[in-house]
């Protein structure tokens, strides 16, 4: 794994989470709820907020305020790897429905806050708040590719940098949900371009979408380069050094930050067919953090080019045939 370039766990954790990331900046980012505040500082846009759930009397008055959305999310404030949120894509009669079609009640809703307020998902496992954002909707160019939910963009930011990219898409499988760990499909794209370079679900590569039979291979992410300077800008001022940033780009607001966690995860190296450790030394050698930021996306670009080479691709050649 090593002569392949490929961060492993221990490696990340010690080298980069402990060597690049100040532990009193984890308050911040750790909190979904803390990190839309530091995104309004910083001028980058977040989903709507519709409530913030802190007290168990709350919830009877958040179900009233829900009666008028037709869709809404409901989050973990302090959550990680997709646990814990409840995705309502629409409204039918006296209930809203999830992606699949279930249905999703007032017990429900209840029951679900519940849960979060007592830490169920939390990371430490100590009591929470519920976050409750509006639908995002997708992007008019990847409406054929995906079932129920919105696809959003991982992109590792390293000292300012942006490292390597993942466009995870939700499954019927995930409920809605475009985390990995729930179901949802993971596809590796290019810094250069943004074209797909191989993808993967529940580990194993994948070259169609299981519920819309769309090639994976001939995904095309509008306004790529526009997202690349958005997730950068929020990975910098977040002031960590490795920090992981998912956002949507909304078919009415464009990009809009979704989170910044400070201990992504490692499937984004499977899904691009490359190791990270690679990249990330080019980088540490080359990097001038006090660059403009085009600059810097620039040099994450010439990494990806000395460490992998311009057009290597994990897809077959069928699926990859546009791919030069």
């Amino acid at each position: 794994m090593r002569q392949a370039g490929v961060l492993g766990m221990n490696q990340r954790n010690f080298d980069y989470v402990q060597g690049f990331n100040d532990r009193r900046l984890y308050p911040v980012v750790d909190d979904k709820v803390r990190t839309k505040e530091m995104c309004a500082e910083a001028g980058v846009p977040t989903p709507e907020t519709l409530a913030v759930v802190t007290q168990l009397h709350e919830i009877r008055s958040l179900e009233t305020r829900l009666e008028r959305e037709d869709a809404f999310v409901i989050k973990p404030a302090r959550g990680s790897q997709g646990n814990g949120i409840l995705v309502a894509t629409d409204r039918c009669d006296d209930h809203w429905q999830r992606a699949s079609g279930r249905p999703i009640t007032r017990e429900d809703l209840h029951f679900r806050v519940c849960e979060i307020l007592s830490g169920l998902y939390s990371l430490s496992g100590q009591p929470d708040h519920a976050l409750v954002e509006e639908c995002l909707h997708v992007h008019p160019s990847l409406s054929q590719v995906v079932h129920g939910g919105v696809p959003d963009l991982r992109v590792i930011v390293f000292r300012r940098h942006p490292v390597m990219v993942m466009l995870r898409l939700p499954t019927r499988a995930a409920d809605g949900r475009a985390n990995l760990h729930q179901g949802a499909i993971g596809v590796g794209l290019s810094l250069i371009d943004g074209r797909p370079l191989g993808a993967v679900c529940e580990s194993s590569p994948i070259e169609i979408h299981p519920d819309t039979n769309a090639r994976l291979a001939d995904i095309e992410v509008p306004d790529f380069a526009g997202l690349l300077r958005i997730a950068t800008v929020a990975g910098t001022f977040s002031e960590l050094g490795y920090v992981g940033v998912d956002l949507v780009l909304d078919a009415e607001r464009g990009p809009v930050i979704l989170e910044l966690n400070a201990r992504p995860g490692l499937a984004i190296q499977l899904a691009n067919g490359a190791g990270l450790a690679r990249r990330l030394s080019w980088l540490d050698e080359a990097i001038d953090e006090s660059a403009p930021l085009e600059d810097r996306i620039d040099l994450a670009r010439r990494a990806e080019i000395e460490c992998r080479g311009r057009t290597r691709t994990s897809f077959s050649p069928a699926c990859s045939s546009h791919v030069r």
